[in-house]
């Protein structure tokens, strides 16, 4: 599992820090005979970062909550500070945690100083909910900070304090230059141990730990344990390549697998978040998924790469340049589009209001169009899904069965049944035989096949058809655009199977 230390939960005893890892030169690079010099240099510019949070009512009758209270309480009970020692985070002051009084909880983690003013990177996570922020320097001065910003989406913060004279600061490097076997240096505050010191190697490059939307994690091998979330990660020149932001652990001590937040993402972030407060983005208006092997062979795509559009906005950047559902993107602004994952990351770090071109695959065709970008609007992503539930009206007389799939015409009956919106057409399934193929693949009664092999349907027979069509083409797979509850997927199932 990943940890992370998250400030809303501060009164646990279990908050984890994470590591990145660092750029190395164009020639492999030795070991040196000693850290020393390196890290004398760049302790006075790493911080300890402590919040407070009032634990309401309602927070304390949260049942996690309660257990990692109990949890924490049978440990002090026994005199034993459990797996981190002087962990991350405890209870302060008020009731014994068994009265039902308020509780005031500390948590504690890392941050680094970027500019002589007194700018601190961190977390978003150690100051997540926080009423109170205590920066404390290494020679042992506090300064309360104030929170410039803060972007949930990577995981990031920039607090300020003042200062009576110019505070040590840290440059940013290239993380971009990172190589796998790469020497990394890491300095925090695990288990409220302040300027500690560890070093390894980069493990790996662009790990996706599903932590959010822009995921491109460096793995390192270096010490990181609760703690040292929002902490530097430096290469051997001590310029900051990363954020320590999690680790990988069943016990919530290092095992040797930490992740942190490359510097090419996070500078660009805190630079906004120092301009405006928030975070502005790119916006191309479009929702995509993956391309499996099946969708490639669908698409008839020579290998599996891109982003496949599942929904294009109305009104938005990409539909005003020409691009459509069932599109795949290849290519973005010169980049190449590889897996799906890379183009959110790259889009979100395109300044918005620039023009950038395109390259997508469009029914075997390759076409490049110019879009002028968006800003995205967090507030307008929400999904609002409607929980009413209708009564079941009657079963329409007419039916089909394709591939294991009984299907029928769209109808007001099955809108109501199935909370269809007006503005859905296609071909309604009624039922899925669970032995077949299109059940493997989640399709379920309700949803609505918009297209086959990106062409429009709106009987049974027109199903049954584009599947014939695709079969006596030699083709085995065929690509489905199944609209669910708002939403668009695009789904591949096999004709050479029931």
């Amino acid at each position: 599992m990943i940890h992370r230390t998250f400030a809303r939960v501060a009164a646990l005893p279990i908050v984890v820090g994470l590591m990145l890892l660092a750029p190395s030169p164009a020639s492999a690079r030795g070991a040196p005979d000693s850290f020393a010099d390196l890290a004398q240099k760049l302790l006075p510019a790493v911080v300890n970062i402590a919040t407070t949070q009032k634990l309401t009512e309602s927070s304390r009758n949260d049942p996690n909550l309660e257990e990692l209270f109990k949890q924490f309480f049978d440990r002090q009970n026994r005199g034993d500070n459990g797996e981190g020692g002087n962990g991350d985070s405890s209870p302060d002051n008020g009731d014994s945690g068994e009265s039902g009084g308020p509780h005031e909880v500390t948590s504690l983690g890392s941050g680094f100083i970027i500019d002589a003013a007194g700018y601190i990177v961190t977390n978003n996570h150690v100051i997540e909910g926080a009423e109170e922020i205590t920066v404390r320097t290494q020679d042992n001065t506090e300064y309360k900070a104030k929170l410039i910003g803060h972007d949930p989406k990577t995981d990031l913060a920039l607090l300020k304090i003042e200062s009576p004279t110019p505070m040590p600061y840290l440059d940013w490097g290239d993380s971009d230059k990172v190589r796998i076997g790469d020497w990394v240096l890491a300095i925090g505050n695990p288990f409220g141990l302040g300027g500690t010191v560890t070093a390894g190697i980069v493990s790996a490059r662009q790990r996706d730990i599903n932590a959010g939307p822009y995921d491109d994690f460096i793995q390192t091998d270096a010490a990181i344990n609760r703690g040292n979330s929002g902490g530097p990660m430096f290469d051997m020149d001590g310029k900051v390549i990363g954020i320590n932001t999690a680790i990988f652990s069943p016990s919530g001590g290092s095992i040797g697998i930490g992740f942190a937040l490359p510097s090419s993402l996070a500078k660009g972030v805190i630079a906004q978040l120092r301009q405006f407060g928030h975070a502005r983005r790119g916006w191309l208006g479009v929702r995509i998924q993956s391309v499996t092997p099946e969708l490639a062979e669908g698409l008839k795509m020579a290998r599996p790469m891109g982003a496949l559009i599942a929904a294009v906005t109305e009104g938005g950047p990409a539909a005003k340049a020409g691009i459509k559902q069932g599109d795949v993107v290849v290519s973005f602004n010169g980049q190449e589009i590889a897996e799906m994952r890379h183009l959110p990351r790259i889009v979100a770090e395109t300044p918005y209001d620039s023009s950038v071109p395109i390259t997508v695959l469009r029914q075997g065709k390759q076409l490049s169009f110019q879009v002028k970008l968006g800003e995205l609007d967090e507030a307008a992503e929400a999904k609002q899904a409607s929980t009413e539930t209708p009564a079941p009206p009657k079963q329409p007389d007419k039916s089909k069965t394709v591939l294991g799939l009984s299907l029928a015409e769209m109808s007001e009956q099955l809108r109501q049944k199935y909370s269809i919106a007006d503005e859905a057409a296609g071909v309604v399934v009624l039922d899925v035989d669970a032995k077949s193929n299109a059940a493997s693949k989640g399709l379920k009664a309700g949803d609505v096949i918009v297209e086959v092999d990106q062409g429009s349907v709106a009987t049974p027979a027109d199903v049954e058809k584009r599947i014939a069509t695709a079969k006596a083409n030699g083709f085995k797979v065929v690509t489905l655009l199944v609209y669910r509850q708002g939403d668009f997927q695009w789904v591949a199932v096999r004709t050479d199977q029931g």
